[in-house]
């Protein structure tokens, strides 16, 4: 009896210490610098152009291939934190990736606005004449409270034989990875291809109102969800128009990182 006891309190001890040495956010360290002004914003490689702004509330942030991911990674947000005491919150600030940054040097090119909200009171000068700062950075799911996911098609669209879409305000922790459409009544359906960022198209012929499937991948459990837009495309739409899809994608993708991995202060 005595025995059962003392495994059971070493089994129970165990789980509590791997529990306590990891987290469900690994934390990265980089650096990150920002933009001198707004102007490259809305020309970002997502290719949300003005809407970069909305989507961000104008903490947009361009990031390094690795997290760009080809596209995949357009709407994914960030929770950065500046590691300099001396200018900067314990809390960081929260972006959302807009466009993709070349220079491996910084994981992150921050908006000016993004970038200056990581400073004390009284700091934002000393802070942004830095320059490039050290940060630590974590990926954390995107909010939007009352917000579907949208679609937009674009401009170059060609009624009926030719589609873009651009998909916005991606709720969660995921990554659309494949995008299907068919008309409505119809099970013929056609895969779309990402054209680039969060635009995906297809030249098919398609006539009537059309019906969207989504299947959106978790980034570390590589487990597949699939949405089934509730609201059709109307038969009537319109380029430059945007429509609600009726759904909203909330998935959270868990890690489980290394005590090494968690960051050095709690994160809010």
């Amino acid at each position: 009896m005595a025995l059962c006891l003392a495994l059971l309190f070493f089994l129970v001890s165990s789980a509590s210490a791997s529990a306590a040495a990891t987290c469900n956010r690994c934390v990265h360290q980089s650096k990150a610098a920002y933009y001198y002004d707004d102007t490259p914003i809305p020309y970002g490689a997502c290719g949300y152009g003005a809407l970069a702004f909305e989507l961000s509330n104008g903490y947009a942030a361009g990031v390094v291939p690795s997290l760009f991911k080809q596209g995949a990674g357009c709407g994914s947000c960030f929770q950065v934190r500046c590691k300099d005491r001396r200018f900067c919150s314990r809390v960081g600030t929260k972006v959302v990736a807009t466009d993709q940054n070349y220079d491996n040097r910084y994981d992150f090119v921050l908006s000016k606005k993004a970038y200056a909200s990581m400073a004390l009171k009284n700091k934002t000068n000393e802070l942004l004449n830095l320059g490039t700062i050290d940060v630590e950075y974590k990926r954390i799911p995107c909010t939007y409270k009352n917000k579907n996911l949208l679609v937009r098609v674009e401009e170059w669209s060609q009624k009926p034989f030719y589609l873009a879409l651009k998909f916005l305000y991606q709720g969660g922790q995921t990554e659309i990875t494949r995008v299907e459409i068919a008309e409505v009544g119809s099970d013929n359906w056609e895969s779309m291809k990402r054209n680039y960022g969060a635009i995906w198209d297809i030249n098919k012929q398609l006539e009537g109102a059309l019906q969207l499937k989504i299947v959106v991948t978790s980034e570390n459990n590589q487990i597949e969800n699939l949405y089934w837009a509730v609201n059709d495309l109307p038969e009537d739409w319109e380029n430059g128009e945007i429509y609600d899809t009726g759904i909203q994608i909330n998935n959270i993708d868990k890690e489980t990182c290394p005590r090494n991995q968690c960051g050095d202060l709690p994160w809010k």
